[in-house]
C-alpha cells in the first residue's frame, strides 16, 4: 500500500464511522449503555484514522508528486452541486471536532444530563460528514472520475 491508495481507505474510514454512528444510536435506543460507548469510540476512532490519513494523502500529493488537490471539472452542470457538498462537507467537519471532543468527554465524565443535550446536535452533524465523505470519494474517484 502506497499513500496514493489512501483516498478509498478515506472513504471506507468515513463508511465505517457512519456504520458505528448508526449503531451507537440503535443500541442507545434499546438502552444497551455499554454497547453504545463502544461504538461511539470506535466512531471517534475511526474519524480520527480518517483525519490522519486525509492529511497524508495531500501532503503526499503535494511534496512527492508535486501536484495540487483532485478537482472537480466534468461535468460542469454537476460542479455547482459537487462543490456545494464538498463545501458543506467541509465546514461541517471544522465544526464536528470539537462537537465531538465535548460530547465524548462529557459522557466518559458521565455527565449524561450535558452529554445528551449536545448530542442531539453531534450525532446528525457527525453523521452528515462522515455519509458526505463518501459520496465525495464516489462522485470524484468513480461516477465522475477526474484526470
Amino acid at each position: 500500500m502506497t499513500p496514493a491508495d489512501l483516498p478509498p481507505v478515506n472513504a471506507a474510514l468515513n463508511a465505517l464511522s457512519a456504520v458505528f454512528l448508526s449503531w451507537g444510536l440503535y443500541v442507545i435506543r434499546r438502552r444497551r449503555q455499554a454497547v453504545h460507548r463502544n461504538c461511539m469510540l470506535s466512531a471517534f476512532d475511526t474519524s480520527a484514522l480518517f483525519l490522519v490519513s486525509h492529511i497524508t494523502y495531500p501532503t503526499y500529493l503535494a511534496c512527492y508528486l508535486h501536484r495540487g488537490p483532485t478537482v472537480f471539472r466534468n461535468p460542469a452542470w454537476f460542479r455547482p452541486i459537487y462543490l456545494t457538498i464538498l463545501v458543506s462537507h467541509t465546514l461541517l467537519a471544522i465544526v464536528i471536532v470539537p462537537m465531538a471532543i465535548i460530547t465524548l468527554s462529557r459522557a466518559l465524565r458521565q455527565r449524561f444530563d450535558a452529554h445528551k443535550r449536545i448530542a442531539r446536535w453531534t450525532w446528525p452533524l457527525w453523521m452528515y460528514v462522515s455519509v458526505t465523505g463518501v459520496l465525495i470519494y464516489f462522485l470524484l474517484y468513480h461516477l465522475f472520475r477526474q484526470n
